[in-house]
């Protein structure tokens, strides 16, 4: 990497399909078990990926172990709030038709734990930001078809065995309709996509101040009065 400009990228998916379809340099390699050595790259970018993996901490602290002294990693996942209409629809009419509830849709990472997921990772200077997009459709079994062709159907391994029962399905497509309809009749499903940023350590970086190092206090910032530690407010 030259100052300020990457010279080399590589481009790696856990498909063997997908990463040929990408530029060259391209590899074969598992979010799980990246096969870089700690402090070999400058930057790392993942885009809509880490929802997938089973391990996101071990994850994310490889990603940090494999960039060097102040290198960046960039990173796009789906949130918490991802595909939330259709795993309310898929509870309510698994419980009414079948007396149960299987996992359908597979959890994903609350965005209000993301920052600490990267803390933990030990990347320095974390950063994360959310968006969210409302995306229509025809109908429920529209939005399925969407999902099967991203390869996004249900991986987990705790789901029910049984076929899905048709019954439940329709039953579900109902449900979606009656409560999450738009005024022109089509369905809305919710895509959360929380942005993550963070540093490899290095001692250029901007650090802390110190406990009681402040050179101004609070109040005095805030234009008000300072009520020591015991007092109760009005005392």
């Amino acid at each position: 990497m030259e100052t300020g400009r990457l010279t080399h990228l590589i481009h790696a998916d856990s498909s063997a399909a997908m990463a040929r379809r990408a530029p060259r340099p391209h590899f074969v390699m598992d979010e799980e078990h990246l096969a870089i050595g700690d402090g070999q790259v400058d930057f790392i970018a993942s885009a809509l990926a880490l929802h997938r993996v089973n391990d996101l901490p071990g994850a994310l602290i490889q990603i940090r172990r494999a960039l060097r002294p102040d290198g960046l990693f960039l990173g796009a996942m789906l949130g918490g709030e991802t595909l939330k209409e259709l795993r309310t629809a898929f509870a309510e009419a698994e419980n009414e038709i079948e007396g149960g509830i299987s996992p359908r849709v597979a959890p994903f990472a609350d965005v209000r734990d993301m920052g600490g997921l990267m803390q933990r990772a030990g990347f320095a200077l974390p950063v994360v930001d959310v968006d969210r997009h409302s995306v229509t459709y025809a109908t429920p079994f529209a939005l399925l078809r969407d999902l099967r062709g991203m390869g996004e159907t249900n991986a987990l391994m705790d789901r029910r065995k049984q076929p899905l029962r048709r019954a439940t399905l329709l039953r579900m497509a109902e449900i979606y309709a009656q409560r999450f309809s738009t005024p022109e009749g089509r369905v809305h499903a919710t895509f959360q996509i929380g942005y993550l940023s963070g540093w490899a350590p290095h001692e250029a970086q901007q650090q802390p101040l110190k406990p009681g190092s402040a050179a101004q206090r609070l109040a005095d910032a805030l234009n008000t009065n300072e009520i020591p530690t015991g007092e109760k407010p009005g005392g």
